[in-house]
């Protein structure tokens, strides 16, 4: 029997969401019966959420219509589940990366939004709704659906996240060269590190406030973040605190320059109040590096025994720990890699490999 044709339906790259663009390239890699949908982003004015409420709510469903030649359909961000609606229902297939997207419907008091918003919102859920099956990234992401009675639980699957093959503890020396390019030579001092967007979800000012209580009881400190960059806010706290002068911003990195930059930082440091998975945790794991993260039912999935958890938003808790943590690596070298082959061991449980095999097997369920 030939594979089934498969059409892996991608968001616009013009929404910069990297860790999207990675999920649909591993598996795109992996399927070769797979083939990429990903439209043109078309610029109608010069604001840039109107274009992007046009492109994703109008022109990209349009598109959709016109692809009947495929088995099946892979919507990879839920985000867009509304392009459900003008596929074939029984055909799809959407994955499901957390309930965040929908908050504004199930708590309204928390995430107050104005009634078109709510509609649209609204729109999208009704698209996950009509989907033959929805991948969670993780348990968390299922019972998260499952809580607030979103979906029905018999079209539910967890299919894990990998780690891409990068993500290894082993030195390289062309990026490690890079990574002392940008950052300096490795050792010169003691870095942090945070990787991600600046959405309110990833609590950028809480992290930045345990960067500077951190810093007066260790001085050599430094932060390193790569990702979005800080918004206005962000910037205008981090010289309250006076620590700017001690953070380097990197753009979005390729993962072998970013596997180097996790391999000679002492901490990732992960803050979020809500996340499905956490793929920057599984990285810095799988490189080796230590992770101090909140206490969330993902990252406690995900990062298991390995995983040093604190309180969300408990800042003595936070500066702490995290100084323990430090304490830790400069006095107790043996302690620390064994804290780091645990960190290594952990990551092997997720594999893009695996969650190609999964998916393949799904599709010719359809």
């Amino acid at each position: 029997m030939n594979p089934p044709r498969v059409a892996v339906l991608c968001d616009y790259p013009e929404e910069n969401w990297p860790s999207m663009e990675l999920v649909a390239d591993m598996l795109l890699e992996r399927i070769p019966s797979a083939t990429r949908i990903q439209p043109p982003f078309v610029h109608y004015s010069a604001l840039r959420n109107a274009d992007r409420l046009l492109n994703r709510m109008v022109a990209y469903p349009l598109k959709a219509r016109r692809w009947t030649h495929f088995d099946v359909f892979h919507v990879i961000d839920h985000s867009y589940a509304q392009l459900v609606h003008v596929l074939p229902a029984g055909k799809t297939i959407v994955t499901c990366h957390d309930a965040g997207t929908f908050r504004c419907l199930f708590d309204p008091e928390g995430e107050p939004r104005p009634v078109w918003f709510r509609a649209m919102t609204r729109h999208i859920l009704r698209g996950l709704q009509k989907a033959a099956r929805i991948v969670c990234v993780s348990e968390s992401t299922r019972a998260q659906l499952l809580r607030h009675d979103l979906v029905d639980a018999a079209r539910l699957q967890v299919i894990h996240n990998g780690v891409h093959p990068a993500y290894h503890a082993e030195p390289d020396e062309r990026w490690d060269r890079e990574a002392a390019r940008l950052l300096g030579p490795p050792g010169e001092r003691v870095e942090l590190l945070n990787v991600g967007s600046t959405v309110p979800r990833k609590r950028i000012g809480f992290l930045l406030r345990i960067f500077a209580e951190c810093r007066t009881k260790h001085k050599p400190l430094h932060l390193v973040r790569v990702g979005a960059a800080f918004t206005a806010e962000q910037e205008r706290l981090a010289s309250r605190l006076r620590i700017s002068q001690h953070i380097t911003h990197l753009e979005d990195l390729p993962p072998q320059l970013l596997a180097a930059v996790y391999r000679r930082a002492a901490i990732l440091l992960f803050p979020s109040e809500a996340e499905g998975f956490g793929l920057p945790l599984a990285e810095a794991m799988s490189c080796g590096t230590a992770v101090a993260a909140s206490d969330i039912p993902a990252f406690r999935e995900i990062g298991g025994e390995a995983l040093t958890t604190y309180p969300v938003g408990d800042i003595t808790l936070w500066s702490e720990g995290v100084l323990r943590l430090l304490e830790e690596r400069a006095a107790n070298a043996e302690f620390w890699y064994h804290r780091t082959v645990l960190c290594r061991r952990q990551a092997t449980l997720f594999s893009w490999d695996q969650n190609a095999r999964e998916l393949a097997r799904l599709y010719l369920t359809l």
